[in-house]
């Protein structure tokens, strides 16, 4: 960004891409903008991460210099590309946004703003149809054209009162769970997540650094690496269906075990692989409660167990990943419908971007498109809420009720809906 970069609210503050020199003032202006010591430079985490011109940052030109002399750092912003699993198994192209602080004492100046207009426009460009984020708060992202659009939906079982999983779930005939060193996993694992992803509307591409943090390869300061264990489930041939990725809290009632099993990453390829590692959780010696906490809102752990009423909704469980639609005849063609039909959209984004009234059009082969029309709207609504149903989890007639979005033409949230709408949730489980 140039000189007006320095202009309107937040006068005298630069926004602009942070050289390679300035990783460190960047890493300590993250810990601070999240309210974290900054325990020790992130320097290797950072560097894995460095990619010129997609982290930003806001440098104050008239607050006192840093200890090296160089204007302070006092708000953050990091994106990078990856690949968004749409209804239907294709990957679109999106923005994802992480990294995002504003330093307390620069609050109301116009800093997020700022940088979240400099990165969308410069995503447009580069043809992402999509951004995402995890946001921190609710109230924040909407203004920007965000939406929920994959929520958590975790839960937490005492195994005693669950009676565990029901006995009789289909499974693989001959399949075996085997225990994973750290190599293996780390060798295997980026394969079958790739395998599964497809599979799972809403699931993002995890980068070699994601691999190499989670083995324990990359020091990262402030995060508390935990080694856990790995069950890999293989079919009678040998092939890899299936991994569960779990810690257990060594927690005893006296003499009585008392040990929380929790769940860090749950991949499965089909329903028999993962009837069995559920099994295979709860059959864990000493565990009392099994703990899932990123789980999607279309699981059906509940109900594999002999008494649902065991399970309790995970405490951390709310909206996660949230969408913006940058480009939506982009966005539209990528993904599949499971009805044919036709819903006319009046859409307002205050960025302009996709603002207007548009068609969407249905077939039954499961393909779709957005155009741009003339004819009478059924439904308008703002781009935010169009990116909570893009997806396929959110409900236009909840929204309509809830007087989110509003209904033109009698009976359009429940078509748009029907268009929609999908079979299995949309369900990221990997914060970024």
């Amino acid at each position: 960004m140039g000189n007006d970069a320095r202009q309107g609210p937040h006068r005298g503050i630069e926004i602009r891409p942070i050289t390679h020199e300035e990783l460190a003032d960047w890493d300590r202006a993250i810990a601070l903008g999240f309210m974290r010591p900054h325990v020790a430079p992130a320097t290797q985490w950072r560097e894995l991460l460095f990619e010129p011109g997609r982290m930003l940052g806001a440098f104050d030109h008239d607050g006192p210099a840093a200890a090296n002399g160089r204007p302070r750092c006092v708000a953050t912003f990091r994106s990078f590309d990856t690949g968004l699993t749409v209804p239907g198994g294709a990957l679109l192209p999106v923005d994802a946004i992480t990294a995002v602080t504003v330093n307390a004492t620069h609050r109301r100046r116009g800093l997020l703003s700022g940088m979240m207009r400099h990165d969308l426009t410069a995503a447009r460009e580069r043809g992402a149809a999509a951004a995402i984020l995890i946001a921190a708060e609710h109230n924040i992202y909407g203004r920007f054209g965000f939406g929920s659009a994959a929520p958590l939906a975790g839960w937490r079982v005492d195994v005693l009162r669950s009676g565990g999983i029901r006995a009789g779930l289909p499974v693989h005939e001959g399949h075996r769970i085997d225990f994973a060193t750290l190599e293996e996993f780390r060798k295997h694992g980026p394969e079958l997540h790739e395998r599964w992803r497809p599979t799972q509307p809403g699931a993002i591409g995890r980068p070699e650094a994601w691999w190499r943090l989670r083995v324990g390869e990359v020091d990262l300061p402030g995060f508390d690496w935990k080694q856990g264990f790995t069950a890999f489930h293989r079919t009678a041939d040998g092939t890899l269906t299936g991994m569960l990725n779990y810690t257990v809290d060594d927690k005893w009632d006296g003499s009585y075990p008392d040990c929380p099993l929790t769940v860090r990453d749950f991949i499965a390829l089909d329903r028999e692989t993962a009837n069995a590692l559920w099994a295979f959780a709860f059959s864990v010696d000493w565990v009392r409660h099994v703990v899932a906490p990123h789980l999607g809102a279309g699981d059906v752990l509940p109900l594999l167990l002999a008494d649902p009423r065991g399970a309790k909704p995970h405490e951390e469980s709310s909206d996660f990943t949230w969408l913006r639609l940058l480009d939506l005849p982009a966005a539209f063609a990528a993904r599949r419908y499971e009805a044919p039909g036709r819903l006319v959209l009046d859409v307002t984004d205050r960025e302009g971007w996709t603002a207007g009234r548009w068609a969407l059009e249905t077939a039954a082969d499961g393909t779709g498109r957005i155009t741009p029309t003339d004819d009478p709207a059924d439904l308008a609504l703002d781009v935010s809420r169009l990116g909570t149903l893009y997806l396929g989890g959110g409900s236009a007639a909840a929204l309509a009720d809830a007087a989110l979005l509003t209904e033109l033409t009698p009976g359009a949230a429940v078509r748009a809906d029907t268009l929609l709408r999908t079979a299995r949730a949309p369900w990221n489980p990997d914060g970024f």
